[in-house]
Formats: C-alpha cells, structure tokens, sequence
C-alpha cells in the first residue's frame, strides 16, 4: 500500500502559485477598479482543467512569451479561493458565507472542475439549507440553467412538491427554465390538484408567446401550433384522466386543439364512458396528502377544525363555520423549520402581505397562541410605528391539554392599542394562563408572558370565490 504525502506537495504548489517563478500564464481577473492579475503555470492549468486546457489551446503567446486569460467576470476574492484550489487542492469554507459559497460553486462548475462544483453543492445542501430557502428562487433558477448541478435540483424538487406555491406562485413563474417545470410536472408527490398544474403549464406557455391573442377562441392554427411546439414536454406529463367532467369542459376544452387528435378523443370517450378502453397512457392520481387538502393546506401547527374556527372569528361569527363549509382559504407563506426563525427571513417572505394569520407551536406545551391581521404589518424602522384595526385579534386554540380556544379583540382605543402584545391594556381577554408566565422582578407586578416556539407558521387567507 502506497503512502500518500499530499500535505507537503499542497504547499509545495501553493508556495509556487505565491512565489510566480517561471510563470507563462496571465489570467486577468475583475472589472476596473478591482482588478488584478494572476500568474500561473500552463502545465498546471491544463491538467487541473478542461476548460483551461482549451483556452490555452486557443490563445496566442504575446511578445514576451505569455499565454493571457481574461476572467473579468469573477471577483478576485472568488478567484483567489479558486487559483488555491487549482494549485493546492485545497479550499477554505468556514469564515465564507452561503452567497460566496454558491458563486463558488457556479464559477467552478462554468471552469469545468467536476470536483470541486460536487463538493460544493454537497456542501450547501447539508449545512446552509436554510440559506437556500431563504433565497429558494434563485437557486431554483441557478440550479436548472446547469444541467450539471442534479443534487441541488433534486434538493430544490423535493422542496416543491411538498410546497409548490414557492414556484408556482412566485413573481418569477414565467420565466422558470422548461426543464425545471418539466421535472415538476412529472413528479407523482406534486402535492397540487390536477386541474391548477394545467392552469399553470397553460400561463407559462402563453408567457413564452407574448404576441398570442388573449382568448384562446380568437387563436389562429399558427397560434395553436406555437403553443403546442412550446408545450411539447409538458402536456405529456398533465394527468388528463384524473380530472372532473367539469374541469375537462372548463380549462381544457378551450384548448383543445393543442392536444393530441387521439387523446382528445379519448378524453372524450372518458367523460361518456368512463370503463372506455382507450389507447392513451392514463397516468395514476398524484400521491397528495389528505392534509393537503384541507383549508389549512400543507400545516403542521393547526388542523381543519381550527382552520374553521379562525373563519369563524374572521366574518365575527360565532362557530359558524365547519371543517365542510369553510369559505376561506389558508395559503401558506412562512413555515419557520423550513424557511428559518430569523426575523431576516420573516420580512423578506412576509413583507407587505396582508390578511395574514401567524400560529404558534409552544415548546413545552399544547399551547397553539397566534394572530390575524387585515392590514398587514410594516416592515420596522428606528421610529416604531403602530397600526389600528378592529378587525384584528390574537387567539389561543383548543389543543390537548387547553380545553377551549380563547380569542382577544382588539378594543381600537388610539391611546392604548398596540398590536402583538399579550397585555390585559391592548386587547379584551389574555390568551395565556397567567401560570404559565416567566418570573421577573418589576415587570408586569413580577410577571411576563415569555415562550419558546418550536414552530410557526404564517398563512394568507382569502375567500375560495376570489
């Protein structure tokens, strides 16, 4: 068995990249003002790397012997941790934050160093998940302009399915790479009905043709053949036989003619028949979690009964509704084990969003504390800034050992209202056994209301019919 003196032959190349004796390479790195050039070795570069191998191949010595590269796209700081790699095979990832982490990863990958660019999108996914959350879209994107990065596209789908508004409702829906759709599109855990992820290939088709009519009616052949060629890897995938008659007349009809004859017909044959053999692959029900399709979608913090009661408390209505007649819909926002208990995170998913319900999981206890807020909060400033609404409430929900859920108006009193707090002087009733309160000197008569929450959650909630 061989043994291996890596260390000493690190810093012996190290010492070499440091010291530029004998270099034939220039690589120009960084855009003015911040620029610099490193000097390194041909023989090195070409058997570190493809990429480099190829440039060199292709580049012409100048008049005094030298190979130039231009880089000046990468930063010095981010090339400086590469050239280190390429001579060394070494790379130091403590002191570097997740945003440096990640550009790494990229420039490795466009420099071809297969090596490196695994190692760091391993790396990313096992210790800064919660950054990559943070900034999901852009991951999401990033990941599928590479077809290279599969773990960390893999790493963003699983994340999707299990929460497909993160996409699907995102901003930047329309501009997602037909790849990264298709991958979804094809997933059995997707967890949304049939009938949406239609609607949705649908909008991003329409979105690659911005020149088409806006009715599909008005659509000429020519316009029919686009959308389909654009639609081309995705209609396959659309599970038609698991929808309603109702949502087949409504949402495919109109566009039938971008379909298949065949499985047109077939759909067809379907709604008539249903125990009609036909040729068309019929594809089984997605795998969607019977939680899933409450009101309280996706929520590991309340259930449907709760999600009624807070309705109920919305239209100031007692118990009116039910788990059945539930009129409103709870889209999840913010869940803090996936998306981070840092108020950094909550302002950047929550900011501006109103009509929001945020529940409480306590540690400790079965308490379920929260509160809804019609007219949103604004992000803080120095100047602290209080709004008042009397359609606001804070409430406690029934859970294990708490019998009976408690809900506290707010009074609306301009010289006594602030929002949020758990105080007998801004709303009507405490939503917390004073028993369960922290002991303090001089607060609160020696008492105040402090938890830790094992998880929480925000949810925008809207009428179904809008």
């Amino acid at each position: 068995m061989a043994t291996k003196f890596f260390e000493e032959l690190s810093n012996n190349y190290l010492e070499l990249l440091s010291g530029g004796e004998e270099f034939n390479v220039a690589i120009n790195i960084g855009e003015f003002p911040n620029t610099k050039t490193f000097r390194a070795h041909s023989v090195i570069l070409r058997h570190r790397s493809l990429y480099f191998r190829n440039k060199l191949e292709n580049t012409v010595k100048d008049e005094n012997n030298i190979k130039i590269i231009n880089l000046n796209h990468i930063s010095i700081q981010k090339f400086e941790n590469i050239i280190k790699y390429i001579y060394g095979g070494v790379i130091l990832l403590e002191k570097l934050d997740a945003s440096l982490i990640f550009e790494l990863m990229l420039i490795a990958h466009e420099l071809l160093f297969e090596e490196l660019t695994k190692y760091l999108e391993s790396y990313l996914i096992e210790t800064k998940a919660s950054w990559l959350r943070l900034h999901f879209i852009r991951i999401y994107e990033k990941s599928f302009q590479n077809h290279k990065l599969l773990e960390l596209q893999n790493w963003c789908n699983n994340n999707v399915v299990k929460y497909p508004h993160k996409v699907f409702d995102s901003e930047n829906f329309t501009s997602l790479q037909e790849n990264a759709l298709v991958s979804l599109i094809k997933r059995d855990d997707l967890q949304m009905e049939e009938v949406k992820i239609w609607n949705y290939v649908i909008k991003w088709g329409i979105a690659q043709n911005p020149s088409l009519p806006s009715e599909p009616s008005n659509w000429s052949q020519k316009n029919n053949l686009t959308i389909k060629a654009t639609l081309k890897n995705c209609l396959p995938y659309i599970r038609y036989f698991q929808m309603s008659d109702s949502e087949i007349v409504k949402y495919i009809q109109p566009y039938k003619e971008i379909l298949e004859k065949n499985l047109w017909e077939d759909i067809l044959n379907r709604l008539n028949n249903p125990n009609q053999i036909i040729s068309s692959t019929i594809f089984p029900p997605r795998a969607i979690l019977k939680q899933n399709l409450s009101p309280s979608a996706f929520s590991t913090v309340i259930n449907e009964e709760h999600a009624a009661e807070i309705a109920s408390w919305i239209d100031k209505k007692a118990n009116i509704y039910s788990v059945r007649n539930n009129p409103y819909e709870f889209k999840l926002l913010i869940r803090g084990s996936i998306d981070g208990f840092t108020s950094k995170t909550f302002w950047k998913l929550y900011d501006e969003q109103t009509n929001v319900a945020v529940v409480m999981k306590v540690k400790g206890t079965d308490e379920i504390p929260g509160g809804y807020n019609p007219v949103g909060w604004d992000k803080p400033t120095r100047r602290r800034i209080h709004k008042y609404c009397d359609d606001a409430f804070i409430f406690s929900l029934k859970n294990g050992n708490i019998e009976n859920s408690t809900i506290s108006r707010n009074p609306f009193d301009e010289n006594r209202c602030h929002c949020w707090y758990n105080s007998k002087y801004t709303y009507y009733e405490r939503i917390r056994d004073t028993s369960l309160y922290t002991v303090e000197p001089d607060r609160n008569n020696g008492k105040i209301s402090r938890f830790s929450v094992e998880e929480y959650e925000v949810f925008q909630i809207f009428k179904k019919n809008l």
